[in-house]
């Protein structure tokens, strides 16, 4: 990757030598003879790194200094002196010179101290396109919540991300977006320009998920590679480490985890150096974590540590507002993506999709999208387009029928249907989509006669 240069120096000599060096490694080269010409070409080229003499006619090395770092502080700017002394070369770090080379040097010895600049400036880019990322998974809507449950969720979480160090336990099914959740406490908080980690505790045999997680000095065991491995944590310095699956860490991994979690401290496999470590941890789980305490599972000393702050993400079925809010999300997203057109969503296609109980969740549900828009045309989603699903979006199977009876005084049939709505709401705990399936209508004709029968919304 070439970066562009600027080459400050009143000798002629100096300059072309290091503007044919620096081309010949792939870097695009401006020079200036004088510092305002310095300065102008500076404003003029942006540049990602600058050599600069410090005596030059007109306007010294100082001045130009001090103009660069209060104009584009980031920029490294090195300094090359004929009058090298440590007095000087101390003044000059302190105005904000990356580094300060005495004439004459070695090309060598100047291509060195460039590729150090220059790697500042490769590792600020590469943060920033991180954070950028970030900031369009994260963009409004990047966490959908319009029912109670996740607007809490997401409250929550906020507050969560104004602390550094709080370690906090994420539980919930499958697909319900728990990392996502994690990344977004990471991304609002102190730490969101580091690193964020994480790791799949069910995906490792214990020997590999210890060496995964605190990585290994070269010959620590049989098949380590000579130049050893970082760990996980190590990895996640001063940013975030999360646990993805913690309910799966084998019993003799969860002794050590817990000893690193009170201690921040590590060693390495094959080491016996202990280094310290600055990570915030984030654990999820689709387990409950009390209950595999109960059955031995799961250390309670583990848990506690873990569930500083507890939060539960409720599986799409229990959150029924949220699922035509992520749809239509979901559905411009992949417009945007495959270039399509959709713009509706038929009413029979809501009621199939408000009655499949999504078992698969949010992950699920963003997957049933992106294969109806990439594959079907039109801009209107169809029930037709929702066959994929199976027999379980609108299933309308019923149980055997009771033989009604109608006692000698009649009935008032009005009132039958209200007390059969309260009793399948409350057999469903409130939840409108079961509530509907199990009377064998759709969502929106349930929601018409709670009205109709001024039934209060559990």
């Amino acid at each position: 990757m070439g970066f562009k240069i600027l080459v400050i120096d009143d000798e002629s000599t100096l300059r072309e030598s290091l503007q044919i060096a620096l081309c010949a490694s792939g870097h695009e080269v401006a020079t200036a003879r004088t510092g305002e010409e310095g300065l102008e070409r500076f404003n003029q080229e942006k540049p990602d790194l600058v050599l600069l003499d410090h005596w030059l006619p007109g306007i010294n090395g100082d001045q130009v200094l001090q103009n660069m770092k209060e104009n584009a502080p980031e920029i490294p700017v090195i300094i090359m002196t004929a009058q090298g002394s440590v007095e000087l070369a101390v003044h000059s770090m302190k105005m904000g010179a990356f580094d300060f080379l005495v004439k004459p040097f070695e090309l060598d010895q100047i291509e060195a101290v460039v590729q150090r600049g220059l790697e500042r400036i490769r590792l600020k880019r590469e943060v920033e396109w991180l954070r950028a990322q970030y900031q369009e998974k994260f963009r409004p809507g990047g966490i959908i919540g319009v029912s109670s449950k996740m607007k809490e969720v997401i409250q929550l979480a906020e507050k969560l991300a104004r602390s550094a160090d709080t370690t906090v336990l994420i539980e919930g099914e499958t697909g319900t977006g728990k990392e996502l959740l994690a990344e977004y406490i990471h991304f609002l908080s102190p730490r969101s320009s580091f690193p964020f980690i994480p790791l799949n505790c069910g995906a490792f045999p214990l020997e590999l998920l210890e060496s995964e997680l605190f990585g290994y000095e070269k010959g620590a065991f049989t098949g380590a590679t000579e130049k050893g491995k970082m760990g996980k944590i190590e990895a996640a310095e001063k940013g975030t480490l999360f646990f993805d699956e913690a309910g799966e860490l084998p019993l003799p991994a969860q002794v050590k985890v817990l000893r690193f979690l009170e201690e921040k401290e590590y060693f390495k496999l094959g080491s016996v150096e202990k280094k310290k470590a600055d990570v915030r941890i984030i654990a999820a789980t689709n387990k409950d974590l009390k209950d595999e305490v109960k059955k031995g599972k799961f250390r309670a000393d583990l848990y506690f540590r873990l569930n500083v702050v507890h939060l539960f993400v409720a599986p799409l079925r229990d959150r029924e507002e949220d699922i035509m809010v992520l749809l239509r999300f979901f559905m411009y997203r992949f417009n945007e993506q495959f270039q399509k057109g959709f713009a509706e969503i038929s009413r029979d296609a809501e009621d199939l999709i408000l009655s499949y109980p999504w078992p698969g969740n949010v992950r699920e549900l963003r997957n049933a999208v992106e294969r109806i828009i990439l594959l079907e045309k039109g801009d209107t989603i169809l029930p037709g387009h929702l066959a994929f699903l199976g027999s379980t979006a609108g299933d309308k199977s019923k149980a055997p029928l009771l033989k009604p009876a109608i006692p000698p005084q009649g009935i008032v049939l009005d009132e039958v249907m209200k007390e059969y709505i309260q009793e399948a709401l409350k057999i469903k705990k409130g939840n409108k989509i079961q509530a509907a399936k199990l009377l064998g209508i759709s969502r929106s004709a349930l929601l018409y006669r709670m009205g109709k029968y001024e039934i209060k919304d559990h």
